[in-house]
């Protein structure tokens, strides 16, 4: 059983920073991406920014120059550097992680989700 749990989550007032992280637990080959992905009360889930294994990152156009992404192969964790952080920002924030499980078997996982909220 593949688990994701994510923490780091919190209160900060506007202009300032939070890491988040999430690591993946349980039997299974290896990590193929994961990602950060936020939804706020009334809107639908977003993605926020990716990484694959091998570090290629992606981000949303709300996160460039102010997140960054990274992963940790070897402790299966993804971290979120979020930096400058605006009222725009909160929301619960939910790692994904893309796990190959068999050889040619990969599946999506999704963590529970950790709360982000910034005030003004």
């Amino acid at each position: 059983q593949v688990q994701l749990v994510e923490s780091g989550g919190g209160l900060v007032q506007a202009g300032g920073s939070l890491r988040l992280s999430c690591v993946a637990s349980g039997r299974f080959f290896r990590v193929n991406a994961m990602g950060w992905y936020r939804q706020a009360p009334g809107k639908q889930r977003e993605q926020v920014a990716t990484i694959t294994s091998s570090g290629r990152a992606n981000y949303a156009d709300s996160a460039k120059g102010r997140f960054t992404i990274s992963i940790d192969n070897a402790k299966r964790t993804v971290y979120l550097q979020m930096n400058s952080l605006k009222p725009e920002d909160t929301a619960v924030y939910s790692c994904n992680a893309n796990i190959q499980v068999g050889w040619s078997m990969s599946n999506d996982y999704w963590g529970q989700g950790t709360q982000v909220t910034v005030s003004s």
